[in-house]
């Protein structure tokens, strides 16, 4: 995923700017976003303060990691499950013994 060209204190900045009174127009083309991309950022930190935003950032990737590991388990788990229902060799037969 490419990574933005502002930080996570440049968005929150930005979103500041427009609710102190200036217009969405204007905030885009001070910074050179588009619209899509202000209220895009709007839904996702808006209303979040700088150390909001840092630890939403940290869960983030917390749960990336956590979903990577949780991933390589249970491939882990299904080669376990796949080896241990194969049988090795050729079936064995039983000879069984009489004294008559």
């Amino acid at each position: 995923m490419k990574s933005s060209r502002f930080s996570e204190e440049q968005i929150i900045g930005i979103l500041k700017e427009q609710e102190s009174g200036m217009s969405t127009a204007e905030v885009c083309r001070r910074h050179g976003i588009s619209s899509a991309t202000f209220y895009k950022w709007k839904a996702k930190f808006g209303g979040l303060e700088v150390s909001d935003a840092r630890r939403l950032k940290q869960l983030e990737d917390e749960n990336a990691r956590l979903k990577r590991l949780l991933a390589d388990a249970v491939l882990d788990n299904a080669m376990l499950k796949e080896i241990a229902s194969k049988t090795y060799g050729p079936p064995r037969l039983q000879v069984v013994f009489s004294m008559n």
